[in-house]
């Protein structure tokens, strides 16, 4: 293993699929995923729980949502701005939008900003986490008196 770990070679941990299929597959996981928060947070909602771990947990479901719904956008507008209106010369991590700026070329850099709705859900996400570790280490504790 020492060996195998010492001298690593491509992993292959991503499938690329050519156009359209991969974004076709990409869009409908982003439906599903949707659906799924969807369905928790309506299941949460309707029950009984109501600690402040699962109040945490719907934000993180709405604002994972939103996420989605941003992220869908951004696909779908990255299909329709033409490979020119994006500049590369300084690398892919410093691309330029090519003026002049329109209505979807906006929305494409809009919904480039995604993480600044996904960092807010994870952080939700945790903190719903530690409340119900903490709630279960609370009752632990009781049990044991």
């Amino acid at each position: 293993m020492a060996i195998l770990a010492g001298c690593p070679d491509t992993a292959w941990a991503l499938q690329s699929h050519g156009p359209p299929e991969g974004l076709y597959v990409h869009q409908m996981a982003h439906i599903h995923f949707v659906l799924a928060l969807g369905y928790l947070l309506w299941d949460i909602r309707r029950s009984s729980f109501t600690s402040r771990g699962w109040r945490y947990l719907q934000v993180f479901c709405v604002l994972m949502i939103a996420w989605n719904v941003l992220a869908f956008t951004g696909h779908a507008m990255g299909v329709v701005l033409e490979p020119h209106h994006i500049s590369t010369v300084e690398g892919y991590f410093r691309s330029r939008l090519v003026g002049p700026l329109t209505m979807g070329k906006i929305i494409f850099y809009i919904t480039k900003l995604d993480h600044i709705v996904a960092v807010p859900a994870l952080f939700f996400l945790f903190i719903a986490m530690r409340s119900f570790y903490r709630t279960v280490v609370k009752h632990a504790g009781e049990e044991k008196k």
